[in-house]
């Protein structure tokens, strides 16, 4: 049977099975497997489908693309046993390793038998109606347990710790705890293995909120046939669900052998409320570890901020006959955006923008591993195309297979009146000429970082007295507003073009406070950059 190994962005890992014939992929929640977080997917990025016994990829003509083992997707692929899948942050690997056989679930052939059920409000009514306590002295000491829960443990420790005390408080052989996650059910603590639950006793107490007692397997004439139960030797066995209010995230399994120890309705009930308590506990840490973990990233990543903030330029180079001016925000605390100002030989400037494919921590290194590489080139006195090149091919030794990253760079001649520049899949500048003409740079080659052994060719265009070239990111147009619309660039244009004599800073500001009420409060899926050069004499 196929399985997916995902790995997430933040570390996580899980396994699931493939089922079905038809798996979606991407940040959309209607996707089978949905990663609405990561900003560097597209809505519908990939989809698996099974062909007889084997299953296939094909990508959706994804923005940022599909990778399978290094290997950019194009068209449909059989996939093997130890592919590597990479979109955007996500890491899949493909395989036929048999899943976790702690806990078997197998489907009855006919309803299961149940000796006794019952469910925590039922049972916490039935106490509230008693003359006299309910709890008799065994089940007090085991609610007197919940003083040990209160102890602060790592979640693997305190699974451990509920499931020997439900075990020790109904004198129970063998038993395993199951939480509800993401990928579904998963075995966190076990004294035992080999276990085979049916699916409808697993449906009852986690849909149902039910707990189940089957007394005597030997008198249920289905359970009695089961080779599951006459292999295990299973006389008795208890299911309950670890429920907190009206919200299930698992269950607590035990049974005992022939010849040992009977489960009675009391064992049940003791269960139930053993299995409450625990639950409302596994809570309070996961939420104590979630808080913990926020406050340690929004630390960090405010430090990567700061430190990401000088790299850009405060404040542009003062060069004679042009006047610069730059602006970026990132949509997260860290970016994968860069703009730069290079000042040169003879009066010229470099003009520098880029964006990395991808949002946050892994964007914002790779922007400042970028920014190293540009200013490091850039003092060699190269040519645009050459420069870029070079970049290229440094570039694509080291970038991730599911990183890539778009670049202009343009040397600005004042004196000569001349714009040299050579463009690697970037969003193509506007030129504004005074008479109103617009001109758009569109000559280019493909993005860094995929294929060493590209050479990028120079463009050259006239940069006469009072032009502006504006280079800007890619989330400057497709900034939307509530009703879903991009900001475009003929907006861009039209925005630039009404404010033809201002200074370069007022543009950008214009720019930058154009597309904030444009978003009217919506969050931002993308890096913000924008830069303006104007030649004025």
């Amino acid at each position: 049977m196929a399985n997916l190994e995902i790995t997430s962005l933040d570390g996580t890992t899980r396994t699931m099975t493939l089922e079905g014939a038809r798996l979606s992929f991407g940040r959309a929640t209607d996707n089978h497997l949905a990663f609405p977080e990561d900003d560097g997917l597209s809505r519908h990025h990939f989809t698996l489908d099974r062909c007889g016994e084997d299953w296939g990829i094909e990508d959706l003509k994804s923005k940022n693309g599909t990778f399978v083992n290094g290997e950019r997707l194009a068209g449909r692929r059989v996939l093997v046993p130890g592919d590597h899948i990479t979109a955007s942050s996500v890491t899949l690997v493909f395989g036929d390793r048999p899943a976790d056989r702690t806990v078997l679930f197998e489907a009855p052939t006919a309803q299961t038998g149940v000796t006794a059920s019952t469910d925590l409000a039922s049972l916490l009514a039935r106490e509230a109606a008693q003359a006299t306590p309910l709890w008799n002295a065994p089940a007090t000491a085991l609610l007197r347990a919940g003083r040990e829960l209160a102890v602060r443990r790592p979640l693997a420790e305190l699974f451990q710790v509920i499931l020997d005390l439900a075990m020790e408080s109904v004198a129970a052989s063998r038993g395993v705890l199951l939480t509800t996650e993401k990928c579904g059910l998963v075995v966190q603590a076990s004294r035992g293995e080999g276990f085979r639950i049916s699916t409808t006793v697993r449906d009852r107490v986690l849909e149902g909120k039910t707990s189940l007692l089957v007394l005597d397997t030997q008198q249920d004439e289905l359970l009695r046939r089961q080779a599951s139960i006459v292999v295990q030797s299973v006389r008795s066995f208890m299911a309950v669900p670890l429920q907190t209010d009206d919200r299930v995230a698992g269950l607590i399994y035990v049974d005992a052998p022939r010849g040992a120890h009977q489960f009675t309705p009391g064992d049940l009930d003791l269960l139930t409320v053993m299995a409450n308590v625990a639950a409302i506990r596994i809570e309070r840490e996961r939420l104590g570890e979630v808080e913990l973990a926020e406050r340690r990233m929004t630390a960090e990543l405010q430090q990567a901020a700061d430190i990401q903030r000088r790299f850009l330029p405060a404040q542009p180079p003062v060069v004679p006959g042009l006047d610069l001016a730059g602006y970026n925000a990132a949509c997260r605390m860290v970016g994968g955006d860069y703009f730069d100002f290079l000042p040169g030989a003879e009066g010229c400037v470099s003009v520098v923008i880029a964006d990395v494919a991808g949002k946050g921590m892994p964007a914002a290194l790779m922007m400042m591993n970028l920014q190293a590489r540009v200013q490091a080139l850039a003092d060699g006195a190269l040519t645009p195309s050459a420069l870029v090149t070079r970049l290229n091919r440094s570039l694509a030794a080291t970038c991730p297979g599911n990183r890539f990253i778009t670049l202009f760079l343009g040397v600005v001649d004042p004196a000569g009146g001349e714009l040299r520049f050579a463009n690697a899949g970037h969003n193509p500048p506007f030129l504004f000429r005074p008479d109103g003409e617009v001109v758009t740079l569109k000559d280019g080659g493909p993005v860094l970082g995929l294929f060493a052994g590209i050479g990028y060719v120079e463009f050259r265009c006239g940069l006469h007295p009072g032009d502006l070239l504006l280079l800007y990111s890619d989330g400057v147009t497709e900034a939307v507003n509530a009703a879903g619309e991009e900001f475009g660039e003929e907006r861009l244009i039209d925005l630039v073009k009404s404010r033809a004599g201002a200074s370069a800073a007022a543009i950008v500001t214009e720019i930058q406070t154009a597309v904030e009420q444009w978003a009217a409060g919506q969050p931002a899926s993308d890096d913000i950059t924008a830069v303006v050069a104007r030649r004025v004499s």
